[in-house]
């Protein structure tokens, strides 16, 4: 995709697993569903990790041995769970998970998404907030209102 100054933003889609990472897969290799995340980059622009509605930390550390040097990372986390699939297991990220995800990509600047808003979600801003506490990465995270704009370098 051109940008107005010459530069090329590369839109690349990576791995995603939505739902636990033994669960059954369909003929295709899904589980759940068909989910992809993505990595975006370019020159002169910050490497940026989309998560999509992973839950596999297999996943997560694959995309981390291709992508070694992520500026940013959006994890969408929530925990959502569906009763009647995968025993109530998580589709997404939950909140050890996705604190161990950022621990795996090292990213300076982790953005928790998709962790409110629907019912199906059954973990927030205080369990992303714990967990990143306990994992000794506070200072990576960054929880935002919706429609916030914030800074990815300093």
């Amino acid at each position: 995709m051109p940008r107005p100054d010459g530069g090329d933003l590369v839109v690349t889609a990576v791995p995603a697993v939505h739902g636990p990472e033994d669960a059954e897969r369909d003929a295709d290799g899904f589980v759940n569903c068909e989910v992809a995340g993505f990595v975006l980059s370019g020159p002169d622009l910050p490497v940026i990790y989309l998560s999509g509605d992973n839950a596999s930390i297999g996943t997560v550390t694959e995309i981390a041995r291709r992508t070694p040097a992520v500026d940013a990372v959006v994890l969408h986390a929530g925990a959502a769970r569906v009763p009647a699939r995968f025993r109530n297991r998580a589709l997404s990220l939950d909140s050890i998970r996705a604190a161990a995800a950022a621990a795996i990509l090292g990213s300076p600047v982790i953005i928790p998404a998709h962790y409110d808003g629907w019912t199906h979600f059954s973990e927030g801003r205080d369990d992303l907030v714990r967990a990143f506490d306990d994992a000794g990465l506070t200072a990576r995270l960054r929880l935002v209102g919706h429609g916030t704009w914030i800074p990815l370098r300093t």
